[in-house]
């Protein structure tokens, strides 16, 4: 290659100007249908897991620690912003967000963490059944994620299918 050839490769980059875009001086607007990081809102949350169940990063966690409490954890360590969790969602409780930047150094500033109180009869003690979402998603039992290690867990009793979830409660009349 000779200096010449340079020369001239280097006279057409300067004729070209500019390429690239004022990016972090002047932030340009993120398109309409842009997929953020998920936003959970705990007011609408019904506590099915659904979003858990169909996040294929497993980065949402799902633990009871007793019958009345369930609690949900976005973790957002492997997010691909796929936007299933929000799609899934019946109650629309999960939105992504319009934020482009979400850079730092500690990853509990993307975390997300919901306890939600699951209403139970006072009679029998099962929790209330919304048929539109626990039927459809048809999960019976107890979720046990491995909340304190960050895990997902996986258990085969998860679908109970031909057991009952709760024995009836037998009353002894005198």
């Amino acid at each position: 290659m000779s200096v010449l050839s340079k020369l001239k490769e280097t006279i057409v980059c300067l004729k070209a100007g500019r390429v690239t875009l004022p990016y972090p001086a002047q932030a340009r607007p993120v398109p309409e249908r842009f997929r953020g990081r998920p936003i959970f809102d705990a007011a609408k949350c019904t506590g099915c897991g659904g979003c858990a169940n169909n996040c294929p990063a497993r980065e949402i966690l799902v633990f009871d620690v007793c019958q009345e409490v369930r609690v949900l954890q976005y973790l957002g360590r492997r997010c691909t912003y796929c936007g299933r969790c929000a799609d899934v969602c019946p109650e629309k409780a999960v939105t992504m967000s319009h934020e482009f930047e979400n850079a730092t150094n500690a990853i509990g500033d993307i975390q997300q963490r919901i306890e939600l109180f699951m209403s139970t009869c006072q009679r029998c003690g099962r929790c209330f059944k919304e048929p539109t979402t626990l039927d459809q998603l048809k999960m019976k039992g107890y979720r046990f994620d491995d909340v304190a290690h960050e895990r997902w867990v996986f258990r085969s009793k998860a679908y109970l299918e031909s057991e009952p979830v709760v024995d009836d409660i037998k009353i002894e009349w005198d």
